[in-house]
């Protein structure tokens, strides 16, 4: 009987979708060690996550320098100069909302104007949720985060900016990948 219904609901689940990726709304960001599968959530961060998906369908993001790592705090990317001073040339209007800074969530980095986040990003490597409310959060990584625990990090004496940096390989929306 136990067999059954575990067969069961194993078929429930796979036809109701239930706890179905949505590859739309999901981001494949592929780094030297392993592939860190990213969930985006459009319902709080609409606009940043379509420019975040617009941008990595044009490819923008595959070779982009990991410039700005702090252990026990983020690691940035995005800046196609590897500085920390450039992006893709379009500004987003903020969209901070309720979702906590922790170990994971994917946010965006931005000047001291809250209008000027652009194209750079940065993964959360443990809670810091003193940036709440300042900062766009748009996603959170849902595996392989061990991948990103692995990135090469500066130090916090220079502000994280890391000498010969990791790069993004490749990263894609996942429902492009399968084309």
């Amino acid at each position: 009987m136990k067999k059954i219904l575990m067969a069961a609901t194993a078929i429930f689940l796979t036809v109701t979708g239930a706890n179905a990726m949505d590859k739309e709304n999901t981001l494949y960001l592929d780094l030297k060690d392993g592939r860190v599968v990213i969930e985006l959530d459009p319902a709080v961060a609409p606009k940043t996550v379509a420019r975040i998906k617009e941008l990595t369908r044009q490819g923008f993001y595959n070779g982009i320098k990991f410039h700005r790592v702090i252990p026990g705090f983020m690691a940035q990317t995005g800046d196609p100069l590897g500085t920390g001073m450039g992006g893709s040339g379009q500004k987003l209007a903020a969209e901070f909302n309720a979702t906590p800074h922790v170990r994971g969530v994917v946010s965006m980095a931005r000047a001291n104007d809250i209008n000027s986040a652009d194209s750079q990003f940065f993964i959360v490597l443990a809670n810091s949720q003193f940036l709440d409310g300042n900062y766009t959060a748009f996603g959170k990584v849902t595996s392989g985060m061990e991948f990103v625990d692995k990135i090469k990090a500066g130090t916090s004496e220079n502000n994280g900016t890391v000498d010969k940096p990791d790069t993004i390989v490749k990263m894609q929306v996942a429902a492009d990948a399968e084309k």
